[in-house]
C-alpha cells in the first residue's frame, strides 16, 4: 500500500466560504448550480449514480470526465470518481461549519508521478473552479 501511496500525489486546497454550510451543499450537489462553477452534467447527490461532467472539446480531449458518485453525507462530505486522460482518479469534499461560514477542504487524490501535465492542469483547474463555485454560493438566496 505505501508503494502506492508513493506513486501517486493529490491536489489539496482549502476555501473559507462566508456562507453556512446548506448553501455551500446546495453549490456542491444541484447539477444546475454544478453547471454554473464546475461543468454541465447529469449530477444527481446519490451513491453509486455514474454521471459525466461536460467541456468544449480540445486536441487530444473530448471534453468529457465520467464520474461515479462515491460518498454523499449530506452537509459533510462529498466524494467522486474523476475518469479522464485515461486516469481514474477521486475528488473529495469536506466541508466544515465555522463561525464565519463552512471551510471546503477539496482533495483530488491518485494523479500518477509521471503525469505531471495532469497534476498541474488539476491545481490550475480547481483554484479557478473554487472561486466560481464561491461566487455561486455568494448569489444564492436565503434557504
Amino acid at each position: 500500500m505505501s508503494s502506492e501511496i508513493q506513486s501517486s500525489r493529490s491536489v489539496v486546497m482549502e476555501k473559507m466560504f462566508a456562507h453556512p454550510q446548506q448553501k455551500v451543499w446546495r453549490a456542491l450537489t444541484e447539477k444546475a448550480l454544478v453547471a454554473q462553477w464546475l461543468m454541465k452534467n447529469d449530477f444527481e447527490p446519490e451513491v453509486g449514480r455514474r454521471f459525466q461532467l461536460r467541456s468544449e472539446p480540445m486536441p487530444n480531449w473530448d471534453g468529457i470526465i465520467d464520474c461515479e458518485v462515491l460518498v454523499v453525507e449530506p452537509l459533510k462530505e462529498l466524494s467522486y470518481r474523476w475518469s479522464t486522460f485515461g486516469l481514474d482518479t477521486v475528488v473529495n469534499f469536506t466541508l466544515t461549519p465555522t463561525e464565519g461560514g463552512t471551510l471546503v477542504h477539496m482533495e483530488h487524490s491518485g494523479f500518477p508521478m509521471d503525469r505531471d501535465a495532469n497534476y498541474k492542469g488539476a491545481m490550475y483547474g480547481w483554484q479557478k473552479f473554487l472561486g466560481a463555485m464561491d461566487k455561486v454560493v455568494g448569489e444564492l438566496g436565503a434557504e
